[in-house]
């Protein structure tokens, strides 16, 4: 019983993902997207997108790596992709995620950790793919939306191009596809 409680413990403080807002807006919509959202979202792109994998991968363990991966930023908040790489925020994230998964019974956190360390160093085919995934909604947000995300945090597109390279790391064929759409978004001004 002890565990359930544990468990469920874990269960309310992740909830907490949802009052996380981040810095772009859903296709469609005039509001800002949460943290939670985007977990979903790109759990559900990875389970569509995997035959595209430059190596096999196991997709349970790119989506376990994708439901946990912004966790920290339950304390740590969501900072855009283009200058949230620094070493302070990671150690931030990194403190926020032990935080977290101490919630949960002995035992259960360990996987969790090992795969979020694993995501962040993206050297595994999985977590290779998972980060490649993991940048494909907010790009697709940003050209279905007037490059509002971009416009507004000043992000020229030489920035967008090479932090996004990183989608070649997992999925060539992905990359191809999203480079088109963006070069057609510099084509229509969007991106500057």
């Amino acid at each position: 019983m002890k565990q359930i409680e544990e468990i469920l413990n874990f269960i309310v403080e992740i909830e907490k993902l949802k009052g996380v807002q981040r810095k772009t807006k859903p296709v469609g919509l005039k509001r800002y997207e949460n943290s939670a959202e985007h977990s979903w979202h790109v759990c559900l792109s990875a389970l569509m997108l995997k035959d595209f994998a430059n190596e096999p991968v196991n997709i349970e363990r790119v989506i376990k790596m994708l439901l946990i991966h912004d966790l920290g930023e339950i304390d740590a908040g969501d900072t855009i992709i283009y200058a949230s790489e620094t070493n302070e925020l990671k150690g931030k994230e990194a403190t926020a995620i032990k935080r977290i998964l101490s919630i949960l019974p002995n035992g259960m956190q360990d996987e969790l950790m090992e795969l979020w360390y694993e995501f962040e160093a993206g050297e595994t085919a999985d977590s290779k793919f998972a980060k490649a995934v993991d940048r494909v909604p907010p790009l697709l947000h940003n050209i279905h939306g007037d490059g509002h995300s971009w416009k507004a945090h000043g992000i020229t597109k030489d920035k967008v191009f090479s932090v996004n390279q990183r989608i070649e790391n997992g999925s060539e064929a992905l990359w191809s596809v999203m480079r088109n759409k963006l070069e057609t978004a510099v084509d229509n001004g969007i991106l500057k």
